[in-house]
């Protein structure tokens, strides 16, 4: 009897261990997940259903987990899809708590924020999916990163800021199907990847050199698309063979001073005073050295058609889907839509006159001047107005049809305050982008003058508040109207700041930041020299909000900021040099000495420079809005009238309580 009364007991206890052990194993689940999002910063709340004391797997066990962004199947977690959730911090250090999840296949942090060097990843041996794309990534990848990954299918790295060789452990990934490495700053050569299933890879937009393997010759032209130095039958580029040393040659006689070489555009500029021939600046410009490319105009020879099957490619930062078909009939359809073919002017602009490239061609041109984006020249058309046209190389991040794509949308843009974009010539490795003449140059010269004058020109302070509220205008439409960029200026300084015929503003050079190579953008552009940027290595949305505050400080007080190194002159970190003579409470001795003072002129002057530092403010959270910067920059007045303010006397005011509407949420660190 006793045995009899025992072995329900027993089966009782066995049921009850094994549903402890489910619960255990459960709540390991729960304990790694809630481990991981204690690490990262959520600050859309997107992981709210993240809960202790819910399981990840709740519910029916399939398909979506209780928990968002949970994937599991059969009551297991198998995955994670944290996609455009605006998730961010070291992501190296937050998935080493993932390592608790034995089952996980897919791991997918997709369009958010992370920052830091590679995650490791080898560590998780049954893994089959990585989807690290858009996000900030940076640094070196060891070689050894996907060392021992037998189940690894897919890993896609695109559109980060990821240097140095690509891993060569790669190659020995025997399962590897996909391999996306776009947009980033990869070098050297690419890894001999043999896999046979590897049906998809793309490595354009990165500074890779050398032979292409032969395992690849099949791959699509447009995946090597942005890397100058590569070359191989993949891209109808043949590699240079060793040629033997040629015996060494007399030393050639001296020349004299009178005969030294000079360069044929130099030649140009010297024989009219600085005027040139288009047909010389340009043709030179974009003239292809390929042996295929005999004039400007003529088509590229045709390449190998047999390419792998074209996916979707992720559009100009994180817009829509296209699909671009790398093959030469995929390219014709593509210039039939955008409307232009090797050789022509494609105008974005309606309403605009017409011309050829040609017409383009027969004018004469004048050089502008030379800057980190190329040359500008102004060509005088003969039977139509003058136009500017800017001469680059180092936009490549895309493929054709998303370049097109871009320029038709900057076309489609209309400001008062924009110098709007006229037409667009392409081609793989130059670019021209046309625009109207404006006589009266740029800010930068007004501010400080030319070639390096003591005695700039000198313009007051209504004209310097018009300024400022035109660019501020410009930069809350393109905020508008270019939602799906980062940052939807990118280089706002004084040089791309033009002023028309009643001194009005023309922004230029605005949303370039899609279309220019990383690596430039991260050396030249205005928006990557921000706070955030230094300390985090990523820009943010509040980028060109400290980019515009930088500018009014520059305009406020006449003086270079530091992080322009092109005016020529000493620059000066105006940020803290305003922090410091506001706390010493002189902060009127920042402001230009040039801007007139009558009325209340001054204190609405250092109102706008408080505003200028809460646009500056080095902490990204509390750095002001572009939508808030405006406002603040409407109320301000050119301050006529009997009623004077002084910088003493405001000052001074800055201990009292703040009224409602004071400035008592700048912080000024």
């Amino acid at each position: 009897m006793t045995a009899r009364r025992s072995l329900p007991l027993l089966v009782a206890l066995l049921f009850a261990a094994a549903s402890l052990h489910a619960d255990a194993a459960d709540s390991a689940e729960a304990a790694a997940l809630l481990k991981f999002k204690n690490m990262i910063a959520d600050p859309e709340g997107k992981l709210g259903s993240w809960v202790a004391g819910t399981e990840p797997c709740g519910g029916d066990g399939k398909g979506k987990g209780e928990w968002n962004g949970v994937i599991c199947d059969d009551g297991n977690l198998h995955g994670l899809q944290l996609e455009n959730m605006g998730l961010s911090g070291m992501l190296n250090v937050s998935v080493g708590a993932l390592r608790e999840l034995p089952d996980l296949r897919t791991l997918s942090f997709k369009d958010n924020q992370f920052s830091g060097p590679m995650p490791e990843v080898k560590n998780f041996a049954g893994i089959r999916n990585i989807f690290l794309s858009n996000n900030k990534l940076s640094g070196e990848i060891p070689d050894d990163a996907f060392q021992g990954m037998g189940s690894l299918k897919k890993v896609d790295l695109s559109s980060n800021e990821f240097s140095g060789p690509i891993p060569t452990s790669l190659a020995r990934v025997p399962k590897l199907l996909q391999l996306r490495l776009d947009d980033n700053n990869f070098s050297g050569t690419i890894p001999d990847l043999r896999q046979k299933g590897l049906n998809l890879l793309n490595v354009s937009r990165n500074e890779l050199e050398g032979k292409i393997p032969d395992g690849l010759r099949n791959v699509k032209e447009a995946f090597f698309d942005g890397n100058k130095n590569l070359c191989g039958e993949a891209v109808g580029n043949p590699c240079a063979t060793p040629t033997p040393t040629p015996p060494q040659e007399p030393t050639p006689p001296q020349q004299s001073p009178g005969e030294k070489s000079i360069p044929v555009l130099a030649l140009m500029a010297v024989a009219s005073g600085g005027t040139i021939v288009v047909v010389g600046a340009i043709v030179v410009a974009v003239k292809r050295r390929r042996e295929d490319v005999e004039v400007l105009g003529q088509p590229m020879s045709s390449r190998n058609s047999k390419k792998y099957t074209s996916f979707p490619e992720e559009k100009l930062e994180r817009g829509a889907l296209v699909k671009y078909e790398g093959s030469a009939s995929g390219r014709k359809t593509g210039m039939a839509a955008g409307g232009s073919d090797q050789g022509r002017l494609v105008f974005v602009k309606e309403g605009r006159e017409r011309f050829e490239l040609q017409d383009l061609l027969r004018s004469s041109a004048e050089v502008l001047g030379t800057g980190n984006f190329g040359c500008t020249y102004r060509a005088s058309l003969l039977n139509g107005p003058s136009v500017v046209v800017k001469r680059s190389r180092d936009m490549n991040r895309t493929g054709r049809e998303d370049f097109e794509e871009h320029m038709r949308r900057l076309g489609r843009l209309s400001h008062p305050n924009l110098l709007p974009l006229v037409a667009y010539y392409y081609r793989k490795e130059e670019k021209l982008l046309l625009h109207d003449y404006v006589p009266n140059r740029s800010l930068a010269l007004m501010l400080h003058g030319n070639g390096g004058s003591n005695h700039p020109m000198m313009f007051d302070w209504p004209v310097r508040l018009k300024i400022v509220k035109g660019v501020a205008r410009a930069m809350a439409y393109l905020y508008e109207e270019l939602p799906m960029l980062g940052v939807p200026h990118g280089h706002l300084k004084s040089s791309n700041v033009l002023l028309g015929e009643s001194l009005e503003p023309l922004l230029t050079d605005y949303a370039l930041v899609p279309v220019t190579n990383q690596s430039h953008a991260a050396q030249f552009m205005v928006a990557y020299k921000s706070p955030e940027r230094k300390q985090f290595g990523r820009t943010s949305k509040k980028s060109d909000v400290w980019s515009l505050g930088m500018l009014i400080l520059e305009i406020l007080t006449g003086k270079v900021p530091a992080h322009d190194t092109q005016q020529g002159k000493e620059s000066a970190d105006l940020v803290d040099w305003a922090i410091s003579a506001t706390r010493e409470e002189r902060a009127g001795q920042v402001l230009d000495s040039g801007m007139s003072r009558t009325g209340n002129a001054e204190g609405e002057m250092l109102k706008l420079l408080q505003i200028a530092l809460a646009c500056c403010e080095e902490r990204v959270e509390k750095r002001w809005e572009i939508k808030e910067a405006v406002e603040k920059i409407e109320e301000i007045t050119e301050g006529g009238g009997d009623h004077s303010s002084t910088a003493s006397e405001l000052e001074a005011s800055s201990s009292k309580p703040a009224a409602a509407d004071d400035f008592s949420s700048i912080a000024i660190n």
